[in-house]
Parts: structure tokens; C-alpha cells; sequence
């Protein structure tokens, strides 16, 4: 009955664009979701044989249920991290990581409100799933390795120094919250995107968990630089090792054993090719990189060849809190984690 009811609710939620999602009513819906953002490696780099990340590919994968056919959006890093919490496509700027923090410039708006136009601060008036949530009475968080300070960025106009010494690894280009006036004009910014080390005392209840942990490891940790500013090895080596301190405290907490889920993706591929062509809306073209997904609800070791992208990533997670869908997540044709993923039956 529980999967009828779920599949149920997936044919209706597609039947009117931008309306919020009924979310399926039996036991088991995620209410605290985890992202873990790593940086830079392909499928088979990460997944195939000889991997440099054996905790990833070995314990975990054994824990949770592995997509195969999850793509990142776009070259180079920031618009697959704007795409999972505002559903907005790349643009020029975006698409070269911004490195002048410039406001957008927009020249109009699409059907699915989509921005048109170049820049890569986007106006108030732009919605994001962190708005969507506290207009909901839901909480979230963006947690941030290395961040100085809360709500860290460039001012607009100026240029986007990267933070790049053996005690400061924190990219602005992997944290886009700050691209959204509507959060860095509120209180909000200051409040809830903040360092990483926040994380373990916020672990330490149920009701101090946020419903969403935006996790961002630093530059070494994430497996973009190799090797690291302080000379010691990188890669996905040094990402896996980090996953070894991370993962056990958010597995481990009480918000995650009651109703979580944990997913650990990356942005983009690492070659720079386009996955193949899809049909599905926002497409492949930052290439295949696989996606692991952990839960009470999950079945340990198992796998999903349905083809997601960070869209789907995005709509799913609306899905969960019943809020509507935004930018390309609206989209006909946009899959979201269903029984492939996660069951009723922890």
C-alpha cells in the first residue's frame, strides 16, 4: 500500500508546474537531509576499479544505495551549485565561476521564472530553496570548511580572491547561498551560513539539526586541489579521508537515525566533457559523476541506474517538504528520488 501511495503522489506531483508538492504521506518521508558536496571526479574515476577513495566506495557504498546515472549540470563548478537550491540555469559569468562578483543583469524572465541575462549576484526578488524552507517553518543551514566568517563574500563588483592558505581553503564559488540577495540582505546569511565546525554541536539533537545541512569541505577536503595549499597530497584521496571524520557524526545523530538522509555528490566531472545526451530538463553536460545516497529508508548496497541530475537533486528535496518546485526543477520530465532510493521500511 505505502509504495502505491508513493507512486500515487509522484504522477500527481507533475501535473501543475510550480505548485507545491503533496509529499507522500507514509512513514519515512526524509525530514533532516544532509548534501555533502565533493569537487571534480567522474564516475569512473570515483566508482570504478582502483579508486582512490575506499571508504567511499567501500563502507558507504555498502550503507547506502548508489545512482549511476547522475549528472552535473554544467562546466565549471558554481552553476551546479546554483542550480541545487534556486533551479536557475548557467549563464557566461556563472559558468566561468564568477570570479568578479557582479550583479546579474537580467534581461528577463522565463515561464519556469528563470532569469535570463548574465551576472552572478542575483536580485531579491530571485526565490531559493532556503527562503522556500523558512517561509515553511523549516530550518537550514550552510556549513562551510575554512569560512572566516558568516556570510563571507566579495562585495559586489569586486573581484573574487580566492582564499587559498594552509588555514583558510574556503571557496566562495562552492557556496551559493552568498550569489542570492534575498539571503545576504537578511539576518538569515549571518545566521545560518556559518563554519563547518558549527556542524557538531548542531548535531547534537533532533531539534537542533537543521532540516537541511548544505555541507561544503574546504579546497584540500573536497578533492579539488591536489596537492593542497600546504603541500600535503589531495585529490579524492584526501576527500575520502575527510569523509572518514564526517560522515560517522551525521550518520551517528539522533535527527539522522530518526528520518535522515545523506547525499554525497560532487559538482561536476572531472574531464570536462558532457555526459551523454539526455532528455532530461538541465541536461548532462558537467558529465557523469555518481551520487551516493544513505538513509534509514534506503537499502544498504543498493543501486539506481534512473538518470537525476542537481535539478532533480533540488526537486526532490522540495518534494519532501511539500514546497514548490523552482527554475528548471519545475520542469516536465525532471526525476525524483523515489523507491529507487529510499523505502518506508527502515
Amino acid at each position: 500500500m505505502g509504495a502505491a501511495l508513493f507512486i500515487a503522489g509522484m504522477v500527481l506531483s507533475g501535473c501543475t508546474l510550480g505548485q507545491p508538492v503533496a509529499a507522500p504521506t507514509w512513514p519515512g518521508i526524509p525530514g533532516h537531509v544532509f548534501v555533502i558536496n565533493l569537487e571534480n571526479q567522474g564516475y569512473d574515476r570515483v566508482f570504478g576499479n582502483g579508486s582512490a577513495a575506499p571508504y567511499l566506495t567501500g563502507t558507504l557504498r555498502a550503507q547506502g544505495v548508489l545512482l549511476t546515472q547522475y549528472y552535473g549540470i554544467a562546466h565549471d563548478s558554481l552553476p551546479n551549485y546554483l542550480a541545487q537550491i534556486s533551479g536557475q540555469p548557467p549563464n557566461d559569468s556563472t559558468s566561468r565561476d564568477c570570479r568578479t562578483f557582479s550583479s546579474f543583469v537580467s534581461t528577463g524572465t522565463d515561464s519556469q521564472g528563470r532569469l535570463t541575462g548574465d551576472g552572478c549576484v542575483y536580485p531579491a526578488n530571485v526565490p531559493t530553496l532556503a527562503g522556500q524552507l523558512t517561509a515553511a517553518g523549516k530550518t537550514w543551514k550552510g556549513y562551510m570548511e575554512d569560512m572566516p566568517s558568516p556570510c563571507l563574500h566579495p562585495a559586489v563588483g569586486a573581484e573574487d580572491n580566492l582564499h587559498k592558505t594552509s588555514t583558510d581553503q574556503y571557496a566562495t564559488r562552492h557556496d551559493p547561498f552568498v550569489y542570492f540577495r534575498s539571503i545576504t540582505d537578511t539576518a538569515d546569511c549571518t545566521r545560518n551560513v556559518v563554519n563547518y565546525s558549527a556542524l557538531a554541536n548542531d548535531l547534537g539533537s533532533v531539534a537542533t539539526t537543521p532540516n537541511l545541512a548544505y555541507i561544503t569541505p574546504n579546497l584540500c577536503h573536497d578533492g579539488h586541489d591536489n596537492p593542497c595549499t600546504d603541500g600535503t597530497p589531495g585529490g579524492l584521496a584526501a576527500a575520502d579521508q575527510w569523509l572518514r571524520t564526517a560522515v560517522p557524526s551525521i550518520v551517528g545523530s539522533p535527527a539522522y537515525k530518526q528520518d535522515g538522509m545523506l547525499i554525497i555528490t560532487f559538482d561536476e566531472a572531472d574531464d570536462g566533457r558532457a555526459g551523454p545526451s539526455t532528455t532530461l530538463p538541465g541536461g548532462s553536460v558537467g558529465g557523469q559523476i555518481g551520487t551516493l545516497v544513505l538513509s534509514p529508508y534506503s537499502t544498504p548496497g543498493g543501486t539506481s541506474a534512473q538518470p537525476y541530475n542537481h535539478y532533480s537533486l533540488l526537486a526532490s528535496i522540495e518534494d519532501f517538504f511539500s514546497l514548490p518546485r523552482l527554475g528548471t526543477a519545475a520542469e516536465p520530465g525532471i526525476t525524483t528520488f523515489g523507491p529507487d532510493v529510499y523505502n518506508a521500511h527502515a
